[in-house]
């Protein structure tokens, strides 16, 4: 409805005596509402991604408190406060995170698979950025694979950018490593329960 609205708003532009001034300013709004369409892409669904990442055997939800402390390391690797809790899915030393970070000025969710504390897969699930897109695609989200968390909370494998979308690589970056903090903090707790047993 939006676009019929404005191509017919740049119809009459061209027909009215002020014509090129203001077809160009409507032609400029047609390419806006597009790009503004074009930056809202879903391109897998969280329950798709987990369903994929488990093989069909879904395990089901559980959510992850994060205490002070790890609250704290969150928040110095987003760089921003984070939320209270996470919903993750867990199974057979595999979990799953579902995260939403900040690009430029939209969110990028983006799911995170992890065994044993490694990267096995990640992929953009939507982007809502008018730039940055491409970090969608495998020759970027492969290079996730096997990354591991250091001492110093970065990842263990240089991940390259892409030009035009920095941003947009730097939110990558920072959801791997909270998904890999958040499964450490899980693991961690699970062995501990498993001692006091």
């Amino acid at each position: 409805m939006l676009m019929r609205i404005i191509i017919a708003c740049v119809l009459s532009a061209c027909l009215s005596p002020v014509g090129v001034g203001l077809a160009g300013a409507g032609l400029g709004l047609v390419a806006w509402a597009a790009d503004a369409r074009a930056a809202e892409h879903a391109y897998q669904s969280t329950e798709s991604f987990i369903e994929e990442s488990f093989a069909g055997a879904v395990p089901a939800a559980r959510v992850l408190w994060l205490s002070p402390q790890l609250r704290e390391t969150v928040r110095d690797v987003l760089g921003r406060e984070p939320s209270l809790r996470v919903r993750y899915w867990r199974q057979a030393g595999r979990s799953a995170w579902v995260l939403d970070e900040i690009g430029k000025e939209q969110p990028i969710t983006a799911g995170v698979l992890i065994r044993d504390g490694a990267i096995e897969d990640m992929r953009v699930l939507a982007f809502r950025e008018s730039r940055g897109w491409e970090i969608r695609y495998p020759f970027f989200t492969s290079q996730f694979r096997e990354a591991r968390l250091a001492p110093d909370h970065a990842l263990t494998r240089h991940i390259d950018g892409i030009t035009g979308a920095t941003l947009s690589v730097r939110a990558m970056d920072r959801m791997a490593r909270v998904a890999l903090l958040l499964d450490a903090q899980v693991r961690n707790d699970e062995a501990r329960l498993a001692r006091a047993d």
